[in-house]
C-alpha cells in the first residue's frame, strides 16, 4: 500500500501558493470558530496528516444533501473533494459504473480497514429483505452492513439518515430506519436538515481531519458547534416574537414588516440548526429570511408533526414560549402600560407647569399707582 499524499500535497501539486494555503487555513479556522490558535492547528494537520479514503453511500434520499455539499463557498467543495479527503466511493459524481465501481468499496474496505470514514446518505429500508433499495444488484443493506462495520467513523448526512425522514413518516411501509440504530461499536455523527446547510458539511468533515476526532456531540448524536441553539434563539424576527408583533395572515401588514411567524406554524422556536446565524447560499438567506417559517427539518419525526402551517401549540419550555397569545397581550400591555404613564407624566408636568407660573404672578411686585 503506497504512502498516501497529505492536502497540503495535493495542493502544492496544484500550484497553490503557501500564502493562500495559510488562507484557507484561515477561513476554516474561523468557520469552526477555534480561536487564535486555530490557524496553526488546521495547517499543521493539513499539512501532516494524509488524505483519509472516505466512502459515500447512497441509501433511500432525494440527493439534496449532495447537492448541497456541492455549493459549499468556506471551504469549496472541490477543495474538500479534490484535496482534503480521498473520495474514493460516491455513485453520483464517480465515473466508474457497475462492477468496477462497486469492487471500489471491496478495496477501500480491505486495504483501509478502521481507517476510512463512511459517509451514508439516506436511510436502510428494511421491510421486503430491503428490497425497496438495490445498489449493484444487492440491497443497500448488503453494502451498508459490510462497510460499516469496519469504518473509523460514520457520518450520517441529512435527515433521513440521521432519524428517517420523509421515508420514515407513519406509516412507514419500507420500515426506512436511521443509520444508528444499525451500528455498533463504531461511533455515528448525525448531521441533519433536509439538507444540511453546506458549510456544516464541510465544517464537520474539515474538524474530524485537523483533530482526528469527531466534535462533541448533544444527545442526538450531533455536533453542538452547529446544533447547539435553537433557530429561534437567533433569528432577527425575535424581537418582534418577545414584542408580541405576529404574522396572522400572509398577506397582512405584520408579514409586510417582518413579524414573527410562529402564528403561521414556523416551528423555530424548537429546532436547533445554524440556519439563523450561518444562513444558506453563503450565508444570503435562511427560509424565515425569505418569509416562510421553519419547518423543523433537523428534528427527529418532523414529517409527522404537521401540518407545516399551523402553530405550535402551547409550549411552556425555558420559560420563554409560554404561549404566543399570553406574550401578544403582555406586550400589548406593556404598550398600554407605557402610554399610561407617559399620559400621566404629562398631565403631572402640566399642572406643575400652571402651579409654577401662578406662583411666579404671585410674587410679581404689584402697580404702586
Amino acid at each position: 500500500m503506497s504512502k498516501r499524499e497529505t492536502f497540503y500535497d495535493a495542493i502544492s501539486q496544484r500550484g497553490v501558493s503557501r500564502r493562500d494555503f495559510l488562507g484557507f487555513c484561515a477561513v476554516m479556522a474561523t468557520t469552526l470558530g477555534l480561536g487564535p490558535k486555530g490557524v496553526g492547528l488546521v495547517a499543521h494537520a493539513m499539512e501532516s496528516k494524509p488524505r483519509i479514503p472516505v466512502l459515500w453511500l447512497h441509501g433511500l434520499e432525494c440527493t439534496c444533501c449532495s447537492e448541497s455539499f456541492l455549493r459549499s463557498g468556506h471551504p469549496l467543495a472541490s477543495d474538500i473533494i479534490m484535496t482534503m479527503i480521498s473520495l474514493d466511493y460516491d455513485d453520483t459524481i464517480m465515473a466508474a459504473a457497475g462492477d468496477q465501481a462497486e469492487a471500489i468499496v471491496h478495496e477501500i474496505i480491505r486495504d483501509y480497514r478502521g481507517e476510512y470514514i463512511l459517509a451514508v446518505e439516506g436511510n436502510v429500508p428494511l421491510a421486503n429483505d430491503g428490497m425497496a433499495c438495490i445498489v449493484g444488484g444487492r440491497p443497500f443493506r448488503a453494502q451498508f452492513d459490510e462497510a460499516a462495520k469496519h469504518a473509523k467513523a460514520i457520518i450520517a448526512w441529512g435527515t433521513c439518515a440521521s432519524s428517517g425522514c420523509v421515508q420514515a413518516a407513519r406509516p412507514n411501509p419500507t420500515k426506512a430506519t436511521p443509520i444508528y440504530k444499525l451500528v455498533e461499536h463504531v461511533p455515528v455523527i448525525n448531521v441533519p436538515g433536509c439538507p444540511p446547510i453546506a458549510e456544516v458539511m464541510t465544517g464537520v468533515i474539515s474538524y474530524m481531519l485537523t483533530y482526528d476526532r469527531l466534535p462533541e456531540l448533544d444527545n442526538q448524536l450531533r455536533p453542538k458547534m452547529f446544533y447547539s441553539q435553537r433557530v429561534h434563539d437567533k433569528c432577527y424576527r425575535r424581537a418582534h416574537f418577545d414584542a408580541g408583533q405576529f404574522v396572522e395572515a400572509w398577506d397582512d401588514d405584520g408579514a409586510r414588516q417582518g413579524w414573527c411567524l410562529y402564528k403561521m406554524g414556523c416551528r423555530g422556536p424548537t429546532t436547533y440548526n445554524a440556519c439563523a446565524s450561518m444562513g444558506w447560499n453563503e450565508g444570503v438567506s435562511f427560509p424565515i429570511k425569505s418569509g416562510h417559517g421553519c419547518i423543523g427539518c433537523s428534528e427527529e419525526g418532523f414529517w409527522d408533526r404537521g401540518p407545516f402551517y399551523e402553530r405550535l401549540p402551547d409550549m411552556q419550555q425555558w420559560g420563554i414560549e409560554s404561549n404566543a397569545d399570553k406574550v401578544a397581550m403582555a406586550g400589548a400591555a406593556v404598550l398600554g402600560g407605557a402610554i399610561a404613564v407617559q399620559a400621566a407624566a404629562t398631565v403631572v408636568k402640566n399642572v406643575l407647569t400652571r402651579k409654577d407660573k401662578t406662583n411666579k404672578a404671585a410674587e410679581k411686585p404689584g402697580d404702586d399707582a
